[in-house]
């Protein structure tokens, strides 16, 4: 028994909320994305069978199942679902909503060959929006909880280690199969007798099958036959179809019993074969009969045909083919699908699909986020954080004035001549500011429950009522949710759906496309009940997904034109590399996988950097990775001894030793985003980022450190402004810091002289970020936007910094893994290792030739279209 306030792994125990054979139920909640989960704690240690079991089980993703996060010696750590236990009688209106969402999620399990094996009200939980959870889906194969003596016998479990041997018995009394009280195998159809009997108790309020012993129940179950007269009788014909005892008679297909809902009868499929009179190779019918057949002929004829769907057509565009040009997001498509508009080097670019070149938007330097207007016209876009609208057949940019200190782009021009947006840093809610200019209206608040620390890809749905956005907790790929306007409801619509949007196909279907690792799928989607159905189905590979956001490069206008640059396939898209100035790569770490932010320690003998969402170090001469965090962390950084390791952390900044022995301690507790950057050389103050909804903001702090632990003193800041500053450096000798900022509307790369006086010195010239000081005290060297590594060499002379010009140091491009760094020099200056892109499919994903290269397919949304009709019948 575990009390409030326990810890078990990284979560803290809240409250019990159930006990079951297998063990206790509590609600917790996790410090790493911030929200509440329930924990089945087993009295006994899970095998390593039902670890792989439960592995699989968790790859199950639909809107009706819940969803399985992890796996721990002896607990399960779940979703939370807030409702009730599924309860009867209900009317059959107010059930059917239930019972198509009790078939979607059973149908999406199968689908991926996982059976419930134990399904009953119980394990089904209707949330206050009427969203139906199934719980514990496929546990049942895996667990054996002891007999109860004094449980309820209807609702007693009997789940077995063995529950894939034949002689087994599995499930729950009064829901189980014939089949599984007699200990055959399980398999889908012992599912479909659930449901039936679930069904009826639903509509009913009674027990299909009762007694007061487990073997008076079982013997019902296996020879009485259902009396199904208490239920509505047009459910009469699902339920004698479900709860055939011969599992060969039964529904071989959950999917079956959508039909079913929609007929009317009342006999057996036993009773319909019984009473069928006799077949006859001589047709005979009545003339009303003909007379029918031929009235059916006549307006089958006249009834207009379907419009036949158009073939997809691929186009591939090399929008620049300057090498020194990249695409610093995806492009963008007009409403009506003829004009993309990107941004290249930091600015605007349009360009009409039939034609040859692209144009600048002129005056749009520093432009990020781009959207259009609903006729198509001008486009939106921000620049340090504030709106400005240009239009894009020529003319000037025209400031859109609002009271917000920062907002962000990839926003929704509404028709109402609104704006919807990402607002600050995106640790804060969607705004609304009218595009004339105002005060910008919080839409809500953040999904605390669910980790959300940003907001998303708005799209208003139709009828104006609703919006669609992508919510992020800290890691890829993100989910889809609706937001109701003006009641500011919100509901998760779809889990593991980065960039989602709403389409509509060319028969009227409404239909959710989103990204997850690098696979576009569609799915079916009610807009008005903000929920998806069916199983979502993948209709484009390849698509470039920005790590470390819920975004991707990809778009599509309503006329079914979709744009995308591709990207790399999984998360495993990197490797690191050796980066000397002749250009030349060397393995240090060949094996692909998802890194980023690699440093160097100050001895030069190994690596701290981001892996799995973890700080890992590598030890390049024994190839050995050692994992130092294992609740979620990132933006690793070396004290200067070699000896210790700090990070941010849910809870704070955080330090672990280097060697991984002990667990990891907090230095600096706090509820914002706090990035360790910097260290003097004595290792005693150390420079930090910090990222709240206002901004980035530059921190310095004093630092004991006694060998075998650190101690932090008292926070002061260095640079706080209305702009962006970021990854603070201190210099060799610790005199000068230098910094990016983006108050001039780009990044650039900036010195000052420590403590802060007043002195700035630009060092770079077309836009720069993420700084390094080599260690002779010579050279400064940072990234472009294009991901090249610069150099510029400096003098300093009492308050006087004098930096020469920028160069590139090497022609060589390094890997794109977005918001997080992805190079760090060595101390000795003279190589770098850097993050480059791994093989995708056999194939180099060569970043120079894909850095400015889009594909166009038109058609496309015939052929979700065509994908969907061939998934249903199958």
């Amino acid at each position: 028994m575990m009390n409030p306030g326990d810890k078990l792994g990284p979560y803290e125990i809240l409250a019990l909320i159930g006990k079951g054979g297998m063990g206790e139920v509590y609600r917790a909640h996790g410090d790493r994305l911030r929200r509440d989960v329930a924990i089945k704690v087993s009295k006994d240690q899970f095998t390593e069978r039902f670890t792989r079991e439960a592995r699989t089980i968790a790859s199950l993703n639909h809107t009706n199942i819940c969803h399985l996060y992890d796996v721990g010696p002896n607990y399960l750590v779940m979703e939370y679902v807030e409702g009730d236990d599924l309860k009867g009688p209900l009317d059959f209106d107010d059930a059917l909503p239930i019972i198509q969402q009790l078939i979607d999620g059973i149908e999406a399990a199968h689908e991926k060959n996982i059976i419930h094996r134990d399904l009953k009200p119980a394990n089904i939980k209707v949330t206050p929006e009427g969203v139906v959870k199934i719980l514990d889906f496929g546990l049942a194969k895996a667990m054996e909880p002891p007999p109860s003596h004094d449980a309820d016998p209807s609702n007693s479990p009997t789940l077995t280690m063995g529950a894939t041997v034949a002689g087994t018995i599995l499930g729950t009394a009064a829901y189980m199969a014939p089949e599984q009280a007699k200990g055959k195998a399980a398999d889908k159809r012992c599912d479909i007798w659930s449901f039936g009997v679930v069904v009826y108790e639903m509509l009913t309020g009674k027990r299909l099958f009762h007694g007061e012993s487990v073997v008076e129940i079982l013997g019902g179950v296996l020879n009485k036959e259902a009396d199904i007269s208490a239920a509505p009788a047009r459910v009469h014909k699902l339920l004698a179809w479900c709860l055939e005892k011969d599992r060969k008679q039964r529904l071989t297909s959950i999917s079956d019993a959508r039909r079913l809902l929609r007929e009317d009868g009342t006999v057996s499929p036993a009773q319909a074969e019984a009473h069928a009179p006799p077949r006859s190779p001589l047709f005979t019918f009545a003339p009303w009969a003909v007379a029918a057949i031929l009235a059916g002929v006549a307006g089958w004829a006249l009834w207009p045909k379907p419009a036949e769907l158009k073939s997809l057509v691929r186009l591939d565009l090399d929008l620049n083919p300057r090498p020194s040009t990249v695409l610093d997001s995806g492009p963008i498509l007009s409403p009506d699908g003829t004009t993309m508009v990107y941004v290249g080097n930091g600015r605007l670019y349009s360009r009409r699909l039939d034609q040859a070149e692209s144009v600048e938007l002129a005056g749009t330097q520093g432009a990020t986020g781009p959207f259009f207007s609903p006729d198509g016209r001008s486009v939106g876009f921000t620049v340090g954080g504030r709106f400005n609208r240009v239009r894009i057949d020529g003319g000037g940019v025209v400031a859109i004035p609002s009271s917000s200190t920062r907002l962000r782009g990839g926003a929704v021009w509404t028709p109402d001549d609104h704006i919807i947006s990402a607002s600050g840093t995106g640790l804060a809610p969607l705004v609304r500011l009218p595009v004339g200019g105002g005060d910008a209206e919080t839409l809500g608040e953040l999904l605390r429950a669910e980790g959300e620390i940003g907001q998303a890809y708005p799209q208003l749905l139709p009828g104006g009522k609703t919006l669609l956005y992508t919510g992020f907790s800290g890691a890829p790929p993100g989910f889809a949710v609706t937001l109701s306007l003006p009641g500011l409801e919100r509901k998760i619509v779809q889990r593991n759906a980065g960039a989602a949007r709403h389409v509509v196909l060319p028969d009227g279907a409404h239909y959710l496309l989103s990204v997850n690792q690098g696979n576009l799928t569609a799915v079916r989607f009610d807009p008005t009940l903000g929920s998806v159905s069916g199983t979502p189905i993948t209709v484009l590979n390849g698509v470039q997904q920005y790590p470390n956001s819920a975004g991707a490069a990809f778009d599509v206008s309503p006329n079914g034109t979709l744009i995308y640059q591709r990207g790399p396939l999984s998360g495993a898209a990197f490797t690191l590399q050796w980066l000397d100035s002749a250009g030349k790569l060397t393995p240090v770490l060949d094996k692909p996988g998802d890194y980023g932010r690699p440093q160097v320690s100050p001895d030069g003998t190994r690596l701290a950097l981001d892996h799995e969402r973890d700080v890992w170090t590598y030890d390049w001469k024994r190839d050995l990775l050692n994992r130092l965090t294992f609740s979620g962390a990132n933006g690793a950084l070396w004290s200067p001894d070699n000896r210790f390791v700090l990070f941010n952390a849910d809870t704070g900044l955080q330090w672990a030793r280097a060697d991984g022995g002990g667990a990891p301690q907090i230095l600096l507790p706090s509820q914002t985003l706090l990035y360790p950057w910097s260290f003097t050389p004595d290792g005693k103050r150390l420079a930090y980022l910090d990222i709240t909804s206002a901004g980035y903001d530059l921190y310095t702090v004093s630092v004991e450190n006694d060998g075998t632990t650190l101690k932090a003193g008292k926070p002061e800041p260095f640079l706080k402004t209305p702009a962006d500053e970021r990854y603070p450096q201190f210099s060799p000798d610790g005199r000068w810091m230098m910094y990016v900022s983006d108050d001039s509307g780009t990044q650039q790369v900036y010195v000052r002289t420590f403590p802060n006086s007043g002195g700035k010195w630009q060092i770079s010239t077309g836009g720069g970020t993420y700084p390094e000081w080599s260690s002779d005290g010579k050279t400064i060297f940072f990234r472009t936007r294009d991901q090249q590594l610069m150099t510029a060499t400096y003098t300093a002379k009492g308050d006087a910094f004098t930096p020469e010009k920028p160069r590139p140091w090497t022609g060589q491009r390094i890997g794109e893994v977005g918001l997080a760094r992805n190079y760090g020099l060595h101390p000795d200056g003279k190589r770098a290792v850097v993050v480059m892109p791994a093989a995708a499919s056999g194939q180099d994903i060569g970043q120079e030739k894909d850095a400015t290269h889009v594909t166009i397919l038109f058609n496309f949304l015939d052929e979700v279209q065509r994908r969907a009709a061939g998934q249903s019948n199958q």
